[in-house]
């Protein structure tokens, strides 16, 4: 749950009581979510605040509820004014026939008939996951941290690179040099270097140069 923002549980009549002392190894850091659970005697009880609900289940032939794929009820929760709550049932079990009947829409991840089994956790990152994707919890990237480097530091990287392979005689023939460039350049333009970044590139394309001149 943490892994994608989510922090609200709510357990019902859990089997082995609550707090569990074995809940906190099996979180892996995760207190932040074990400290503010809450436990409730009955399903009814834990979703009364809820105007949405979803119940994770297989598709079920004995009630007539709508049924979503992951991304549906990702939206449907998204566009949801009110607060909503996903019910997940016990790993052997699932979800019983009266806790289903509890919720708006039934949420069935697609996956292979053939091999349909998915354990409590798979179901809840799955669900969680999608989730996210609507929830702006992209984390930036280490390029996304660093900010782009100038035109005048792209532009010596793109000299140094110039004057190293006019060196080496690499542009020919004569009428394809200018065309050449170009392309070198335009390969080099989208990246959008960070300083770091260059400054790297440079430092290769000196050792380049100089391990072409010591051989020299």
């Amino acid at each position: 749950m943490l892994n994608f923002g989510l922090t609200e549980m709510r357990l019902v009549a859990p089997r082995d009581g609550w707090p569990n002392p074995e809940a906190g190894p099996s979180a892996s850091g995760a207190d932040a979510v074990l400290e503010s659970a809450m436990v409730f005697a009955t399903t009814a009880d834990a979703i009364a605040d809820c105007s949405l609900v979803y119940a994770s289940t297989v598709r079920r032939r004995d009630l007539v509820i709508p049924v979503s794929s992951p991304e549906e009820m990702a939206i449907g929760i998204h566009a949801h004014d009110g607060k909503s709550a996903i019910l997940f049932g016990p790993e052997r079990s699932g979800l019983e026939t009266e806790d289903v009947a509890l919720a708006n829409g039934i949420v069935t991840v697609p996956i292979n008939p053939d091999f349909g089994s998915l354990n409590l956790a798979q179901a809840v990152i799955l669900l969680a996951y999608e989730w996210s994707r609507g929830a702006e919890l992209s984390q930036p990237t280490a390029k996304e941290m660093e900010a782009p480097a100038a035109m005048a530091d792209l532009e010596g990287l793109i000299g140094q690179l110039e004057g190293s392979l006019e060196e080496a005689g690499y542009f020919y023939p004569p009428d394809r040099v200018q065309a050449t460039k170009t392309t070198l350049r335009t390969i080099l333009t989208k990246p959008q270097w960070s300083n770091r970044e260059i400054q790297a590139l440079r430092g290769v394309i000196r050792a380049l140069s100089a391990h072409r001149s010591s051989k020299n």
